[in-house]
């Protein structure tokens, strides 16, 4: 098995790209090994010390390293867990499934599904090839909140990617948008 590696925006982040699927729908940030307990392999990934969190994409993942990691001694680490993982089998995800907690107002129901149109076809597409995702959280006098996961969680340039992407983008697109913030 072949693991292709790619560099990210956020210094702290590796992209994996198995050449296989790894989620069939959306992405799961896991932020701690106890979030992680549903996916065998993304608890695999936080039994290696240096690892501070993991996504799982449709066809890739991002490991973000602690502060103090190396990322040439912490790489083939990495890729061993993962091919371990694929050879075994084992599903990527066994527990429940992530529950949305998005707010907005019913009234606004119209403008958040433009909203997340633009997100879903325009956004994430290209977050994705940073290896990471963002994701809508709430709409509330004119303010997107998006959650940013993957490696552009806590990416330096993560604001700029909000303020001169994605807030002109969806301004254009659906004029009821004022504002966009990141929520943790």
């Amino acid at each position: 098995m072949y693991i292709e590696t790619e560099i990210t925006p956020n210094p702290a982040s590796l992209k994996f790209i198995p050449g296989r699927e790894v989620l069939t729908t959306g992405g799961r940030h896991f932020a701690d090994a106890e979030a992680a307990a549903i996916s065998p392999l993304a608890t695999a990934l936080f039994s290696i010390e240096e690892v501070e969190a993991v996504f799982l994409g449709g066809d890739f993942l991002s490991v973000t390293r602690r502060a103090d990691a190396d990322w040439e001694e912490l790489k083939p680490k990495i890729l061993m867990t993962i091919m371990d993982h694929f050879v075994s089998g084992q599903p990527m995800i066994t527990g429940e499934q992530e529950t949305s907690s998005e707010d907005f107002d019913e009234a606004d129901a119209e403008i958040v599904e433009q909203i997340k149109a633009v997100l879903e076809e325009k956004v994430r597409p290209a977050v994705a090839r940073d290896g990471g995702d963002i994701v809508f959280q709430s709409f509330r006098g004119g303010v997107v909140s998006l959650h940013m996961r993957g490696a552009c969680a806590g990416c330096p340039s993560s604001t700029m990617t909000l303020r001169a992407g994605v807030e002109n983008l969806l301004k254009h697109y659906v004029p009821e948008v004022v504002a966009v913030e990141a929520v943790v």
